[in-house]
């Protein structure tokens, strides 16, 4: 019911008043107007039931409201909501940077500050290596998300729609190669690249770090081979550049680590982290070595929300959480639920058109492509996939170059019985949707 009168209120009439109230810029995923949730479940204004397996774009790695983070944010705004930690701190905000600096990874001893949302984290990290080794360049890499704000958006590996009609962007950031097996760019081909980037475009003596995804969210769930994190570990070591981490959605356990990169074996000099570390409170922090980040100044990092008490409970609430509910083995095993069920897609009804499953712990994605030709992305066919299982009830996103990938980000604490539902529903559509 509209909280203004007792006229019923539809996600029909919402989007009439979105779209006389809010720019036409801000996307929306669904049409979906929310009226209560609970762990892997939705229900729109209308009552409709939802499965999600969106989860806030990966934010949503313990569930919508679970109790323990209800319990965490109410007990804590009882005691007191804001007071910028500049200026009157609290315990929370230090015992969350020292339960992050334990689990980040590496052996280096490491300090952590918090901000509000991953494209500030990004921001502070490039900021940060440039004060640190005194240099300008950076490098980032074809196909990655960093963010919306103007030096994330030039980090971005995408053009369209991020970076249209908002030049000239920041300068000193230029684009590596990926790799990407399925569509043919191996581990060396992208180190040539990088090499010929230091021979003709940025001497590596001018580079002040690298920013790297170790598995692409936007860019279609594409994960980076160990060999190539580790490349890029030597050619940073060898050349005094540091190594940035964005872990934004690949972090806090999504791939059945705590971050993506352990499973390379690699230490980040600085990590990006945000989205599920406070399930759905803004939080956002930057994890680095302790020596680095001490490099800064008093003042040269900051912010007035950063940090908040409330989204700090609701964060140290995610950690236990992880611990009491085994969630990174939980995370394994969706994956694995998941994935056998849409290889099962790929070698029977979907044949020819799924071209490929990708698969790290629960971050997984299926592409969809035109006679089983990888250069022939078939965004049509994911989007009636993803309209098909929003009539029949589950929430998914795109993902990919062409939003030519589904994905799935299905919270962690989701039991079996709904996970299954799920993957029916998925199948259905994809049947319905290659039927035409």
């Amino acid at each position: 019911m509209s909280n203004q009168s007792n006229e019923f209120v539809s996600n029909e009439s919402l989007k009439a008043r979105r779209d006389e109230a809010l720019p036409l810029g801000l996307p929306s995923k669904s049409g979906v107007y929310a009226a209560r949730a609970e762990n892997a479940e939705l229900w729109d204004v209308e009552g409709k039931r939802y499965i999600d397996f969106i989860g806030g774009i990966g934010v949503l790695n313990v569930g919508h409201r679970h109790p323990k983070v209800v319990e965490a944010i109410k007990r804590q705004a009882d005691q007191f909501i804001h007071t910028c930690f500049g200026i009157a701190q609290y315990e929370s905000y230090v015992e969350l940077a020292e339960r992050l600096n334990r689990l980040a990874p590496g052996p280096s001893p490491k300090k952590t500050a918090l901000f509000n949302s991953g494209a500030e984290a990004v921001e502070n990290t490039i900021k940060f290596a440039r004060r640190i080794t005194g240099r300008s360049g950076v490098i980032a890499f074809e196909g990655a998300f960093h963010g919306r704000t103007l030096l994330a958006t030039t980090l971005t590996g995408k053009a369209k729609p991020y970076k249209v009609g908002f030049g000239p962007l920041v300068p000193g950031i230029f684009h590596a190669p990926y790799p990407d097996a399925y569509h043919g760019i191996s581990v060396e081909g992208c180190l040539a690249c990088l090499d010929h980037i230091f021979k003709t475009a940025i001497p590596v003596e001018e580079v002040a770090a690298m920013i790297v995804e170790p598995v692409q969210g936007e860019g279609g769930f594409n994960p980076a081979p160990p060999a190539f994190l580790q490349a890029l570990r030597k050619i940073c070591d060898d050349n005094g550049i540091l190594l940035i981490a964005d872990e934004i959605q690949s972090g806090m356990g999504r791939t059945g680590k705590m971050f993506a990169f352990e499973h390379a074996g690699v230490e980040p000099d600085m990590v990006c982290a945000a989205k599920s570390i406070a399930a759905g409170m803004p939080l956002a922090a930057v994890i680095g070595k302790a020596a680095l980040l001490d490099q800064i100044a008093p003042g040269g990092m900051g912010s007035t929300y950063g940090g908040n008490p409330v989204a700090c409970a609701a964060a140290l609430a995610v950690l236990d959480i992880f611990e009491e509910e085994g969630l990174l083995q939980r995370a394994e095993e969706i994956g694995t639920r998941v994935a056998g069920r849409w290889r099962e897609l790929q070698s029977g009804d979907a044949k020819g058109v799924f071209g490929d499953v990708r698969q790290v712990g629960g971050m997984i994605a299926v592409e969809c492509v035109v006679d089983g030709n990888a250069k022939s992305p078939n965004a049509a066919l994911a989007g009636k996939i993803l309209l098909g299982a929003r009539e029949r009830g589950l929430l998914m996103t795109t993902a990919g170059s062409h939003a030519q990938c589904l994905r799935c980000l299905v919270p962690l604490t989701v039991s079996d019985e709904i996970l299954d539902e799920g993957l029916d529903i998925f199948s259905e559509a994809t049947r319905a949707a290659i039927a035409g």
